[in-house]
């Protein structure tokens, strides 16, 4: 599967991902405005298995001041005038099961795109009964649109481990942090990146995250986490915060 030596490595080796960008978001009536900056990455381990490929990851991600790009740990927010904390990524894990169904891919000129658009909407973990301050709905909607761009003469080498820069962008609800109960609305993150070695890592956003999020999981578990199963798995000193 060519997408795996792009997205990670066919030999079992750890790729780390990383991207930069931007936050926006509206309201029904208002915006956009542009309320933070975001940088990460994620640390992925391909496995084979039985009918195609595990994907073992983890990431973590910071939010920015969108003027400064100072990493943000309260927030004004602009919209409600509240004061809140900030709840950065650390999700552990994020894994994936690939093989089931082709990545679709474009050829462009000396390059190959592989575009893979996630439409998701199941049941929010936070319930808006129980998490009124917190949650838009009972059930969680979004979108995330990733492109990834590699030489077609690396892929055609047969390497482990192609290059690649990528795009995303992930249309969302108000993060739960946030405090913007049912408002109307949404998130837009406009981001990009490329493999890199830790090396490349920003020196700030690799001290932050620490050196267990830039290896990858050893082995398949779950359920994944994200944002909203975080923030419902708080600590308890820091529930109501």
């Amino acid at each position: 599967m060519d997408f795996i030596r792009v997205r990670a490595s066919s030999d079992g080796a750890e790729t780390i991902s990383y991207w930069t960008g931007d936050v926006y978001g509206w309201q029904d009536d208002d915006g956009p405005h542009h309320l933070f900056g975001f940088e990460g990455l994620n640390v992925a381990r391909a496995v084979e298995a039985e009918g195609g490929w595990q994907l073992l990851t983890r990431e973590a991600a910071l939010y920015l001041d969108p003027k400064t790009r100072d990493v943000l740990d309260t927030w004004a927010n602009p919209i409600t005038g509240r004061e809140v904390e900030v709840m950065h990524v650390f999700n552990d894990p994020v894994n994936q099961r690939l093989g089931a169904y082709p990545v679709p891919e474009t050829r462009l000129g000396g390059q190959i795109v592989y575009n893979v658009d996630v439409r998701l909407a199941y049941p929010s973990p936070l319930k808006v009964a129980d998490y009124p301050d917190n949650s838009a709905s009972d059930t969680y909607r979004a979108m995330e649109l990733f492109q990834f761009f590699a030489s077609a003469s690396d892929i055609e080498s047969g390497i482990p481990d192609v290059p690649c820069v990528f795009s995303w962008c992930r249309v969302s609800p108000w993060l739960p942090w946030m405090a913007m109960g049912q408002r109307g609305g949404a998130l837009v993150y406009h981001c990009r990146g490329a493999k890199v070695p830790v090396g490349d890592v920003p020196a700030r956003l690799r001290d932050r995250v620490g050196e267990h999020y830039l290896h990858a999981p050893a082995a398949w578990s779950g359920p994944n986490m994200t944002s909203w199963t975080a923030f419902r798995d708080r600590p308890a000193d820091k529930v109501g915060r």
